[in-house]
């Protein structure tokens, strides 16, 4: 029993715990949208406002909650695991820095680019899955079966038993090539704007929670817009299944193929989509890592209520 309080009282502990109330409050925040954002990206036509009527019409308000069981499954473990390896790598990468001032801009950039590269291997499978099961009706629809809807654990014992491990990776180097980039934008972009919105803050952490959720919510977008071709590409990538010919054949084959046959419009196809959830999501995200932090972890109580107060 005495585990756990020594854990939460070490650095690597409050930052992997607080980093798991972020990724539980983005996931549940933003699954809607996200779910909207797969069909987009894999429909050939159609407004955003005309899919959700489509997929709220066939399937009810609850379909676009369909497959957020994988992602939050594996969200608390996955979100706390990308903001502990930043918290570690954004101080190796610029050991100039003293510990008790903030880790640099490029401190931060580069412990992004590497969590972003090792969340890469828990995500991969489970966005694997979320697709299959955020495309389910579609393909049900193009393929003229009746519709037997399927869970998480049934799709991926069906696609390990296809496929083995490989298949249950498919996309790993899209993923790394979207996440890797990404996460150093990410966070970069998040210490750069909190720090602008209120001057002070990141050595003091009292800034507002208007300040979190803004910051938070601008350094999304900021991630999303960088990477959004790249996650056009993986979302084609992954779902395709080998119950029917693959239509691709790797990242170069599906550009080609996707720009021939669409455009090169159809990179950006439901980037407005994208951005809207980015800007909810990401603001929840921080705003919840940050007060995580400072509700548990703090080592005064006074300080930590005149935190909370402020952020409030």
């Amino acid at each position: 029993m005495d585990f756990w309080p020594e854990f939460l009282a070490s650095s690597w502990g409050r930052e992997f715990v607080a980093g798991g109330f972020g990724g539980t409050a983005g996931v549940i925040s933003g699954y809607p949208l996200d779910t909207l954002r797969i069909r987009q990206q894999h429909s050939g036509s159609g407004s955003a406002i005309s899919i959700l009527r489509k997929i709220v019409r066939d399937g009810g308000p609850a379909a676009l909650y369909r497959g957020m069981g994988a992602p939050l499954a594996s969200v608390t473990f996955q979100n706390a695991m990308v903001f502990q390896i930043y918290a570690v790598l954004s101080r190796a990468f610029d050991s100039s820095v003293s510990a008790r001032d903030p880790p640099s801009y490029k401190g931060v950039a580069l412990g992004g680019v590497g969590a972003g590269a090792m969340q890469s291997l828990i995500l991969t499978p489970v966005e694997l899955i979320k697709i299959q099961l955020q495309l389910q009706d579609r393909k049900c629809a193009q393929s003229h079966q009746q519709q037997h809807q399927r869970g998480a654990i049934s799709i991926a014992k069906s696609i390990y038993k296809r496929e083995g491990l490989k298949g249950m990776y498919r996309g790993l180097g899209i993923t790394v090539l979207r996440d890797a980039p990404a996460h150093g934008v990410y966070f970069w972009s998040y210490e750069y704007m909190r720090e602008k919105l209120h001057p002070g803050c990141r050595k003091n952490s009292d800034e507002s929670l208007r300040t979190m959720l803004i910051a938070g919510g601008l350094a999304g977008v900021a991630s999303w817009v960088f990477c959004y071709p790249l996650d056009v590409l993986k979302t084609r990538l992954q779902a395709q299944s080998q119950v029917s010919p693959m239509q691709y054949n790797g990242i170069v084959d599906c550009f080609r193929k996707s720009v021939r046959t669409d455009g090169y419009g159809v990179l950006w196809r439901g980037l407005g989509t994208a951005v809207g959830r980015a800007f909810v999501v990401n603001g929840a995200v921080f705003s919840a890592y940050e007060i995580a932090l400072r509700c548990l972890f703090n080592d005064s109580n006074d300080h930590t209520k005149h935190q909370i107060e402020n952020a409030i």
